[in-house]
């Protein structure tokens, strides 16, 4: 590459004196630019002359040497640098003929810091409504005093799409966690949904985790409520956590509880023990 190379040696000072010629006189005071030491003495210099008054010779006044015919830059520190760019553009403060690999011009700017990341509430997700849980009993709707009623509920992950913060996404919700709020004072929390009696391989009228015993005779109501935990995602994206739950709740669930002796059975006890009442 064709180059242009500033000599930067004894004759630059002269070279650097052409640069302010417009100003009268020139004070280098304590400070040798080329040598960098203290020299404790005050020169006048003068373009052109010497302390003396008397006008300097021809060898005494550097020029930038041309080793080739060229496009006035100048590699340094392996960076390509205009030679112009480098003599007259902005410099740092502590630019100098001594160091001229910090004189290229002004420094690169910070790096942006990166956007703050999206969080989502439970708040900002209000418009996407999961189905509300099923709310099941065996027997269907009746209960023996003092016999245990199965309670099962019917609820899994769902996913619901919408907009979220003005974009398109999705909503899943997932259950971890169950309440039957009985109106005889009762709470049964569990963290599975329940399961019937034939599928845990018991009898009926046996008790389980989501079961409850009624003292009286009477008519109640059972509400079930089901936690979810809520995750979202943009298009493109994986799913994230929304911190906190919500709870949806189920429809109410009647329950009319009899005696046992007021309880139709399916024929003879003796001869089915296992039938409903026996």
């Amino acid at each position: 590459m064709v180059r242009r190379r500033l000599l930067l040696a004894t004759g630059a000072l002269a070279a650097l004196t052409t640069l302010i010629a417009a100003s009268p006189a020139f004070a280098a005071n304590e400070i040798d630019w080329v040598s960098g030491q203290n020299t404790n003495s005050e020169t006048e210099l003068v373009a052109g002359k010497s302390d003396a008054g008397s006008e300097l010779d021809d060898d005494d006044v550097a020029s930038p040497v041309v080793e080739e015919e060229g496009d006035g830059e100048e590699e340094v520190d392996g960076e390509v640098i205009n030679v112009i760019d480098l003599a007259l553009g902005t410099r740092p403060d502590n630019c100098s003929p001594i160091n001229v690999a910090i004189c290229a011009g002004d420094p690169q700017p910070e790096p942006e810091e990166p956007a703050p990341e999206v969080v989502v509430s439970l708040r900002d997700i209000a418009s996407f409504r999961p189905a509300k849980p099923g709310n099941g009993m065996e027997p269907g709707g009746w209960a023996i005093e003092d016999l245990p009623a199965n309670f099962v509920a019917a609820a899994s992950v769902e996913v619901v799409s919408g907009t979220l913060l003005g974009q398109p996404a999705d909503v899943r919700f997932t259950p971890v966690g169950y309440r039957w709020t009985h109106s005889d004072g009762t709470i049964v929390e569990s963290g599975h949904p329940g399961a019937n009696w034939e599928a845990l391989g018991l009898r009926e009228f046996s008790a389980t985790p989501t079961s409850h015993s009624y003292a009286e005779s009477g008519e109640y109501i059972v509400e079930l409520s089901v936690v979810l935990r809520a995750e979202y995602r943009f298009a493109g994206s994986g799913w994230r956590a929304i911190a906190g739950t919500l709870s949806i709740a189920g429809e109410p669930q009647p329950v009319l509880v009899g005696q046992f002796d007021t309880v139709l059975t399916q024929g003879d006890c003796n001869t089915h023990p296992s039938g409903p009442g026996c």
